[in-house]
């Protein structure tokens, strides 16, 4: 098949399908706030991982097991469950690969200051600091689920080609570990998260997508009103995939057509996870065709579900 041809039939069902979650899939939720070293920081940080904190109780329907905050207080409080060091971190994600199951998604947001390049760039912990290394060690234990870390940092850029992988969306504050200047991304981020605004497509969900894009214009919109060079550039690793990965309340129908039709497009997205799994080892021209078949039929369960009134 042609560029051209998949390039269209993957127009047609991204236009269309909305990413609902798997009949089984859960999310689970990692917030690691760092050092502020400054109260202001401090505040910030908090005021953030709040927000999202929230919208994960509120709006994702996640469990308070599949919930896990640290902060750098040395004491828990209704925040945080514990202080946000290097080994609290790795235990953190120990228990949620605990608990996942295949087809899961996996939120983790890293607030602080940043610093290092490669593999050792890092987020300021109180005591040894974690590297990117390290994070993609931890991240090792998630090949079946759809994994996002958000790296709102500053200098956090070059965690995207230490982490980027199949399954998984790495975005970062910043384009490199030289933007170090203070960083306004992770507000917006979080406010796209938990609000509609962010929502193109009104469908009740939030995209990884659309909050990243939501984010990046409120950044620049922040930067241009105030007259200042803007010295902070976000980046996302997998804009296909971060398309596909979507917040919010689940859709239900109490029509049993709709229900079936729904069923049957989730089964069709889970194959498309499964066939993106075995790209290394299949040619070119079939993993094109089986592509193109499953993104069309993507495409006409959608359709149909819109034709039995369902809201797809």
């Amino acid at each position: 098949m042609s560029g051209l041809r998949l390039a269209l039939a993957a127009a047609v069902c991204l236009s269309t399908i909305r990413a609902l979650p798997l009949h089984a899939q859960r999310t689970h939720v990692l917030i690691v706030s760092g050092l502020s070293g400054d109260p202001v920081y401090k505040t910030s940080f908090q005021r953030i991982a709040t927000t999202v904190r929230d919208a994960a109780r509120t709006r994702w329907n996640v469990n308070d097991s599949s919930l896990i905050v640290l902060t750098e207080d040395s004491v828990p409080n209704t925040l945080s469950r514990g202080r946000s060091t290097r080994d609290a971190v790795g235990s953190a994600f120990t228990q949620l690969s605990q608990r996942v199951q295949a087809g899961d998604v996996v939120m983790v947001l890293l607030l602080g200051h940043g610093s290092g390049e490669g593999a050792t760039s890092k987020v300021n912990l109180p005591g040894p600091d974690a590297t990117a290394a390290d994070y993609k060690g931890w991240l090792s234990g998630f090949g079946k689920q759809s994994v996002v870390l958000v790296n709102a940092a500053t200098g956090s850029g070059d965690f995207v080609p230490a982490l980027e992988g199949p399954g998984r969306v790495i975005i970062t504050a910043t384009k490199s570990a030289i933007e170090k200047n203070e960083s306004v991304f992770a507000g917006f981020f979080a406010k796209a998260l938990a609000g509609d605004e962010s929502d193109g497509d009104k469908d009740g969900r939030v995209s990884v997508l659309e909050a990243f894009r939501f984010a990046t214009r409120e950044v620049v919109k922040t930067y241009e009103s105030t007259g200042r060079m803007q010295t902070e550039h976000a980046r996302l690793s997998d804009s296909t995939r971060a398309t596909t990965i979507s917040f919010g309340k689940t859709t239900t129908s109490t029509d049993p057509r709709v229900v079936v039709l729904i069923a049957e497009r989730q089964t069709l997205e889970s194959d498309v996870a499964a066939l993106r799994g075995r790209k290394a080892t299949m040619d070119s021209a079939s993993y094109d065709r089986e592509l193109e078949r499953l993104l069309i039929a993507i495409a006409e369960k959608t359709q149909a579900i819109r034709a039995a009134g369902g809201k797809p």
